[in-house]
């Protein structure tokens, strides 16, 4: 399965922005919808968003929505996050992770793949 490696997190002020960097191997990365996840300290990991194989259908979790775009370039087999308008509440590790499917699932269940994740802090 493809191998996926996460970069561009850091330290940020509350209304400023990152661009988060998934770097893929293999051959078949065009196959997979990709999706975002993040996990703050104590809390379960979550869903923030997902983009299908092709790049035509992208989808949100509403904390995000508006703030958050994912996109991917399948000729550099690299999947993106810009986040803009980050707030405080956005502090957490981001992953990203590979489903070979159709669609977008935002269950973590259903990903065959997950790079090692890269830290996100947004300061007051």
């Amino acid at each position: 399965q493809v191998q996926l490696v996460e970069s561009g997190g850091g330290l940020v002020q509350a209304g400023g922005s990152l661009r988060l960097s998934c770097a893929a191997s293999g051959r078949t990365f065009s196959s997979y919808a990709m999706g975002w996840f993040r996990q703050a300290p104590g809390k379960e990991r979550e869903f923030v968003a997902g983009i299908n194989y092709s790049g035509g259908i992208t989808y949100y979790a509403d904390s995000v929505k508006g703030r958050f775009t994912i996109s991917r370039d399948n000729a550099k087999n690299t999947v993106y996050l810009q986040m803009n308008s980050l707030k405080p509440e956005d502090t957490a590790v981001y992953y990203c992770a590979a489903d070979l499917s159709v669609g977008i699932r935002t269950n973590i269940r259903a990903y065959d793949a997950w790079g090692q994740g890269t830290q996100v802090t947004v300061s007051s």
